[in-house]
């Protein structure tokens, strides 16, 4: 599922990108800049979110790990020289 997620802001990056270079030639008319206008800030709209979920879905990892005690291999040596 994160894989799609990255591929889609990819995707919609890209499509910035290429808006950007077609609204900084200044060959569109008034009507196609708006339009791509439009279409660049719904694309800027689902960034957002996308980099939202994937910031959220980070935090959630982050907070599983530190709930979990760290693995026997990890943990340090018991002090031997104490009887109990």
């Amino acid at each position: 599922m994160a894989e799609k997620k990255a591929g889609a802001f990819e995707a919609a990056i890209d499509r910035l990108e290429q808006i950007v270079k077609e609204l900084e030639t200044g060959d569109v008319g008034l009507d196609e800049s708006v339009k791509l206008y439009r279409e660049g800030r719904e694309l800027a709209r689902t960034c957002e979110q996308l980099l939202r979920t994937a910031q959220e879905e980070v935090d959630a990892a982050g907070r599983e790990a530190a709930e979990k005690p760290p693995p026997l291999a990890a943990r340090p040596p018991a002090d031997e020289s104490l009887p109990f």
